[in-house]
């Protein structure tokens, strides 16, 4: 995959694209995230930028950017199927790195401690990786 297609991927669209995007993102992400949790090395990443794609107080371009990188997540046909255990999420993981890259500083505090939060209430997700984002 090389920086134009994962740049179009990140291309935040207009309003209605937006809007589209979040829906999806919010009915699939928790089923994706619970499949990939193991093979993701920066899952409490992930979680956090989920929590700062929906929240309201997050500047638009990069929810954009943020419900890209996410909805690339969650689609269950990809240039790297899924399906495929490790090999599969590698696309996805070079297409959020990108998108951590460009907003990283939006994603704040309060949006990792919801991940944690998360995380940690989730057996399937929270054994994948600790607080810290180390493996246990």
């Amino acid at each position: 995959m090389d920086d134009v297609e994962i740049g179009e991927i990140l291309l935040p669209g207009d309003e209605a694209t937006q809007t589209k995007r979040e829906k999806s993102v919010r009915s699939k992400f928790w089923p994706t995230m619970k499949r990939a949790a193991r093979y993701v090395p920066f899952s409490r990443d992930v979680v956090a930028a989920y929590y700062c794609a929906t929240d309201p107080a997050t500047p638009a371009r990069v929810r954009g950017v943020l419900l890209a990188a996410l909805g690339y997540f969650v689609l269950p046909i990809d240039v790297v199927p899924d399906f495929l255990a490790v090999v599969g999420f590698t696309d996805d993981v070079a297409v959020l790195a990108a998108a951590f890259r460009m907003i990283q500083t939006h994603i704040k505090d309060r949006h990792y401690e919801a991940a944690d939060e998360a995380l940690a209430a989730d057996p399937a997700t929270a054994e994948a990786t600790t607080s810290d984002g180390s493996r246990p």
